[in-house]
């Protein structure tokens, strides 16, 4: 292969890594929408602190539903 070569992803491919990006903005909003209509004391810390955090793909909402979230 050239330097100047690039490999296109197969459609299937790209329909795969759609759809996991699909699943991890509908993730994010889910659980920017959690925060946003959860009381303050039924969030562990300032709620302001978990909007940064949950921009943080997959890990950010995966955390804030397991730890952010007081039960």
């Amino acid at each position: 292969m050239m330097a100047g070569d690039k490999k296109e992803l197969p459609a299937a491919g790209k329909a795969v890594f759609g759809l996991i990006g699909l699943v991890q903005v509908a993730f994010a909003f889910l659980a920017f929408w959690d925060l946003a209509h959860r009381d303050p004391d039924e969030v562990r810390g300032p709620k302001p602190v978990w909007i940064p955090a949950i921009l943080v793909n997959w890990v950010g909402p995966a955390s804030y539903f397991l730890f952010g979230i007081r039960r």
